[in-house]
């Protein structure tokens, strides 16, 4: 039997963006394309040469990423002691990802990584980085924080989802007396 209380209904999930939908499968796709090329080169040279091939790339990676981070390093401190913003750091992001990418174990990583490690196209990558992150603040919807506030939405401890309503006094409002305490 019921008591008569509506039972609640929950809006529908939103629907999966497509890098959530595809990049578990990309992480797969490519998985496994690197076990069968280090297998097929494996087969046509020899397993010690593989061996050799990877201990090589995770050296290699080391070094580039503790190079890298030394130089982030250093320009934060100079930056530190000229009291500016540090310069020039996006280009110790993209040497450290191609490091991070030799240390992987793999033939395409190990490319991929070698390639990241040319200046001109750290130059590229960062120059289209950047003109993409400027497009995607000048497409952000407008507001600020305080309108964000007003949106939000108040989680209770048993999951439920409660809406709320932010209150403005305007400037000219004049306060009508004492207001009694929040929590009593």
């Amino acid at each position: 039997m019921t008591t008569g209380a509506p039972t609640p209904t929950y809006p529908a999930r939103p629907p999966r963006s497509r890098l959530r939908t595809f990049l578990p499968l990309g992480i797969a796709a490519w998985l496994v394309l690197e076990i069968w090329l280090l297998t097929v080169v494996a087969g046509a040279t020899s397993g010690f040469l593989v061996l050799l091939l990877l201990l090589a790339g995770l050296v290699l990676g080391a070094v580039v990423i503790k190079r890298a981070g030394r130089r982030a390093f250093q320009n934060l401190n100079e930056a530190l002691q000229r009291g500016t913003a540090p310069s020039g750091g996006g280009g110790n992001g993209l040497l450290m990802l191609g490091g991070l990418l030799l240390m992987l174990p793999g033939l395409i990583s190990d490319a991929v990584g070698l390639v990241l490690l040319i200046p001109p196209v750290q130059k590229v990558i960062a120059r289209r980085a950047e003109r993409t992150f400027e497009r995607k603040l000048r497409e952000a919807a407008p507001g600020t924080l305080g309108d964000a506030f007003q949106q939000a939405r108040m989680q209770r401890p048993d999951g439920k989802v409660v809406q709320g309503e932010v209150i403005r006094d305007e400037p000219g409002d004049a306060p009508q007396g004492p207001r009694p305490p929040l929590m009593g």
